[in-house]
């Protein structure tokens, strides 16, 4: 369940899981705040019996609380996440995360694993401030909710390199949105290999790089006048499919490839969304771009900046200007200029 602080929710948890003979980890990773909060707890459940654990403590002392919550002297253990991996006590079979939107997804599913290890049900609280569940923290926390069962940690996985990026194989960016840095240059290199081996005639298109103040490519930015043009999981629901289907958008090398997948696309999964067909659109001004040799395009409000090279493009003396209102005119105005 993901919900914001809120202190009856939390008594209600811990409560629930004592009454049926249980014991919950409480998992705050702020270490200062752990004795304030164990505090707070006592007085909201009185009679709760609370140790903490944290890796600053000294080894005699952090083994004195732990062996107390093994062996059932303690009800709830308030700790930071040094209980991530190697521990495993059947009778605690619930886990509240405070402030769960700190936590990357793999800290996440791997937290969650930490219960439901007996034949009891378990259960999983995630605290998230009602301004944090937009954005990437919220996707994180959100894919955490939808998957669970076996074969989870896979989909899981894989829902985090969507939100995060598979990053630059060969490079030191580590992150990054999977349409633009991802799959795009692992697949590069292997169909260009592949094709020199075969001596076949493939050429990968050429590096163009956008960035325009009035689109983004990851939909947990959308908004605030920022256009989204992504693939919503609503649109394209299996997360391999939607991998798969920025690959072959990112790899298109001219404007009837792309015509083609869009076709693709209409037929398997429906009419575009606003988001698919303004993804479409910037891969159009990608290759169009990529065809005029421009290789850097920029916009700034009403300015179009565009380089061949270390040349800034002019129109006879001027910068050219973007008059377009809206995400889609503006991209359709940038192609016709490129093209």
């Amino acid at each position: 369940m993901i919900a914001e602080y809120d202190e009856r929710l939390i008594r209600d948890w811990i409560q629930r899981e004592v009454d049926r003979g249980g014991q919950v980890y409480y998992l705050h990773n702020r270490v200062a705040a752990l004795p304030v909060l164990a505090a707070k707890l006592r007085l909201l459940i009185p009679g709760i019996r609370v140790a903490i654990a944290h890796g600053q403590m000294g080894e005699s002392e952090l083994e004195d609380a732990m062996g107390k919550f093994v062996r059932g002297k303690a009800d709830v253990l308030l700790c930071t996440t040094i209980i991530e991996s190697g521990l495993d006590i059947p009778n605690a079979n619930t886990i509240i995360l405070d402030r769960a939107d700190r936590f990357g997804l793999a800290d996440l599913y791997q937290l969650r694993g930490r219960v439901g290890r007996a034949l009891h049900r378990a259960y999983a609280l995630l605290l998230v401030p009602r301004e944090r569940r937009k954005g990437e923290a919220g996707e994180r926390v959100e894919a955490l909710q939808m998957h669970g069962g076996l074969g989870a940690g896979y989909r899981i996985a894989m829902r985090d390199l969507e939100i995060r990026g598979a990053g630059n194989l060969l490079g030191t960016e580590q992150s990054g949105h999977v349409a633009v840095i991802g799959f795009e240059l692992y697949c590069r290199l292997l169909r260009s290999a592949v094709a020199r081996m075969k001596k076949g005639e493939w050429r990968p298109p050429p590096t163009v790089n956008l960035r325009f103040d009035f689109l983004t490519l990851r939909g947990a930015e959308a908004g605030d006048g920022m256009a989204g043009a992504y693939l919503p999981a609503g649109y394209i629901p299996e997360v391999r499919e939607r991998i798969e289907a920025y690959r072959v958008v990112a790899e298109a090398g001219s404007l009837g490839e792309l015509g083609r997948i869009a076709g693709q696309w209409r037929d398997r999964y429906g009419p575009w969304w606003v988001e698919v067909a303004l993804l479409l659109a910037y891969h159009r001004v990608r290759v169009a771009a990529g065809v005029a040799g421009v290789t850097r395009l920029e916009t700034e409000g009403e300015k179009i900046r565009a380089w061949k090279g270390l040349e800034l493009e002019m129109v006879g003396t001027k910068l050219p200007r973007l008059t377009g209102r809206t995400a889609p005119d503006k991209l359709a105005q940038l192609e016709g200029w490129l093209r």
